[in-house]
């Protein structure tokens, strides 16, 4: 196998003496960029023939995979389930190729984020799988069952403390999974940063998957795993895989499937019902930043104004654009939102505290209903703050309705609301609509023309 690299940065595996990969046991072979073959690490031909099934047994019993070897790329759906939008499935197709590719090289770090059951797991245990088929010494580990492992061997007479966490921060390859699921004690943080930072300065493979984003990450181990020359950081935004959505591909808390017939289309602009000029001025130029926003959200869109103005029918026409668009977003009233998030605290809930706060603040994008209406105790104003201030500092695109003004809201929340730089305001002027909902095919405004977009 000519003009090989061996740059591979652990231990010989292979014959000392072979010309080839001088030890390493592995070899890329020298191949252009658009080879398919390209970058894919191989067994080097001398310790090939030593990878029998018996030793890859061995390596299984060593890993942790035994019970996770149906966990593989061939049993692993790239675009997900049918149905799911079209961001969703595209960065569950990119996590599934940057996996196979880290899989072929087992250079560098690679970072999996994303909620629960959105594929994570599934891909490091794949490419785990991968590199112990190529005859690989893998580890792999759940944080806290890494954690417990440790400590157990302090009563242990069979192995030392040290022997063990030598292993661990000295395998070919570490997988370490659900990391920020353990018990966030001063003794387990300096262990994980003893582990990482160890094989950050050695520049051996490593594969962590999280549902935490970076900012939530204790800060030593947060700086490596920001370095973009060695770490490939993806979120993955498909949805649970064992809780599917509905046909529309909404989430099983979004009321949006509710508000269907709330378009732009459907939207009356209130020709000829003797409301003031100024007023249907005002309720043009909303209705045109509304359409504008659905076509490409960035930071926020705030409708505020009296009750059956219109506010509602705007936020849910942005989401069904979007939806339309292959991008369901997640539409929740306020006071349902809490409601949601107090019974994930019942421990017969099937949905965890934690999980459920941390899809609804994480979510690509949220509409916010009726802000303001809620149950205004201590609890509810520490969970919307939190919420609030997430999606602020991270930019998340983000519809928000409410009844009155920004300024009557709590003082937290009205801080990141009224930042220029983020978010814009639209107050609703015109009088209650009474007339309801147009039906299909009725126009309820000038037909098929775009109309003037205000600044």
């Amino acid at each position: 196998m000519p003009n090989s690299s061996t740059t591979e940065p652990s231990g010989t595996i292979g014959d000392p003496a072979c010309p080839i990969c001088h030890g390493v046991g592995f070899v890329r072979r020298d191949l252009p960029v658009d080879h398919p073959e390209f970058g894919r690490l191989q067994i080097c031909t001398c310790r090939s023939s030593q990878v029998t099934q018996a030793s890859r047994r061995r390596l299984f019993q060593v890993s942790n995979l035994e019970a996770l070897q149906h966990l593989t790329f061939e049993t692993f759906q790239p675009r997900g389930r049918i149905g799911l939008g079209t961001y969703q499935s595209t960065s569950l197709e990119s996590a599934y190729n940057h996996s196979r590719q880290f899989a072929s090289s087992l250079s560098g770090w690679l970072l999996l984020m994303g909620g629960y059951g959105c594929g994570k797991t599934h891909l490091a245990a794949a490419i785990a799988n991968f590199a112990v088929s190529l005859g690989v010494p893998t580890l792999f580990l759940t944080v806290p069952d890494l954690l417990d492992w440790l400590r157990y061997t302090y009563s242990s007479e069979d192995t030392s403390f040290e022997s063990r966490f030598e292993d661990i921060r000295t395998a070919r390859l570490l997988v370490l999974d659900d990391f920020g699921t353990q018990n966030a004690t001063p003794w387990a943080q300096e262990k994980l940063f003893q582990i990482i930072n160890y094989r950050y300065i050695n520049r051996l493979p490593l594969v962590i998957t999280t549902n935490l984003s970076l900012d939530d990450i204790e800060g030593r181990i947060r700086s490596r795993l920001q370095d973009p020359d060695l770490v490939t950081s993806l979120r993955i935004l498909a949805p649970d895989y064992r809780n599917p959505k509905d046909d529309a591909g909404h989430h099983e808390l979004s009321t949006l499937g509710l508000h269907s017939n709330r378009t732009f289309g459907t939207f009356s602009l209130r020709q000829g019902e003797g409301i003031a000029p100024t007023d249907l001025k005002n309720l043009e130029r909303v209705y045109n930043a509304a359409l504008k926003y659905a076509e490409a959200p960035r930071g926020w869109i705030i409708f505020c104004g009296d009750y059956a103005t219109g506010k509602t029918h705007l936020a849910a026409a942005i989401g069904n654009y979007r939806a339309a668009q292959g991008y369901p977003p997640l539409m929740v009233g306020v006071p349902d939102l809490l409601d949601h998030l107090r019974a994930a605290f019942n421990p017969n809930s099937a949905t965890p505290y934690d999980r459920r706060f941390d899809e609804i603040r994480t979510t690509p994008m949220l509409i916010l209903d009726d802000l303001g209406t809620q149950s205004s105790t201590p609890w509810a104003r520490e969970k919307l703050y939190q919420l609030f201030n997430h999606r602020y500092n991270a930019e998340l695109p983000t519809v928000i309705t409410l009844s009155g003004t920004v300024e009557e809201q709590d003082p937290r929340l009205a801080s990141r609301m009224v930042d220029p730089r983020l978010c814009a305001i639209h107050a609703l002027t015109v009088p209650p609509y009474r007339g309801g909902i147009p039906s299909a095919g009725a126009p309820a405004r000038p037909p098929v023309r775009r109309l003037r977009r205000s600044q």
